[in-house]
Formats: structure tokens, C-alpha cells, sequence
């Protein structure tokens, strides 16, 4: 009789590896946000991304293609949008399923006078492929 306890080892090893990469992919994001983050600091983050990687974010103008996502990440270092004002992202919630983890999170901003602030919940599902983030959905 199964009791729910127990599970196999690689099942272990696969929801352990999937939840280090959501890690490293918001850890990364954090540094691109600071004044001073570089192009290779960007290109960190792609690294966690398949070839055919897909962003889709409804609510900000649906499905992003790998390229034009780097792109957009580019142009907003560039233009000065990361500003350092994101200090960091608190996971209040990880759902870890067969290749895929849902999490709810709020991103920790900052202020001049150094005071902080907790943002709204928000909800993103990574979906993974051969070790890889190959679609995020966001859904806020």
C-alpha cells in the first residue's frame, strides 16, 4: 500500500532539479534588474532557455520568441528600465509536477529613502524540456 510518502529517487532528483533552475532563473533576473548588470549578465539567463524557447505573457503582449525576448532585455538595460528598484523576488508557493513548476511570487522593490516593498502575488508555470526552461507562462 502506498502511503503518499514515499517517493522514487529520480522523481526526487527531477523535482530538485527543476527547482534549482526556477531559482537560478529569478536569482539571475534580480542581478539584470541592478544598475549595474552587463550584457553577459543577460545572456546568463538565456542560458537556462531551449533554442525554441517561448515567453507568453497575455496580459503584456502574448507570446515572446527567444530572440525577441533577449532582445526586449537588451533594449531595457540599455534605455536605463533596469534601475536597481527590484531588490528581490520572494517564492511564496512552488507546485513542482512532471516537467513543469507553477509558482506564486512577489518581487521585493526598493525606494530612494531605502524603504521596501512587497508587490502583488503573481503566478508563472515553467514548463521544461532536456533540462531546459522551454516556456514560461505568466498569469497576472
Amino acid at each position: 500500500m502506498n502511503t503518499g510518502n514515499h517517493k522514487p529517487s529520480d522523481q526526487i532528483k527531477q523535482e530538485d532539479s527543476l527547482k534549482t533552475m526556477v531559482e537560478a532563473y529569478y536569482r539571475l533576473n534580480i542581478k539584470v534588474f541592478q544598475k549595474n548588470s552587463t550584457k553577459e549578465d543577460i545572456d546568463a539567463i538565456f542560458e537556462l532557455f531551449t533554442d525554441d524557447f517561448e515567453y507568453n505573457h497575455p496580459k503584456y503582449g502574448g507570446l515572446y520568441t527567444r530572440d525577441v525576448l533577449y532582445r526586449g532585455y537588451v533594449n531595457n538595460q540599455k534605455n536605463g528600465g533596469y534601475d536597481g528598484s527590484v531588490k528581490d523576488v520572494r517564492v511564496e508557493n512552488m507546485i513542482i509536477g512532471l516537467n513543469c513548476v507553477a509558482v506564486s511570487r512577489r518581487y521585493i522593490t526598493g525606494n530612494a529613502r531605502g524603504e521596501t516593498e512587497e508587490g502583488e502575488l503573481q503566478m508563472t508555470l515553467f514548463e521544461f524540456r532536456d533540462g531546459k526552461i522551454s516556456r514560461i507562462m505568466e498569469y497576472w
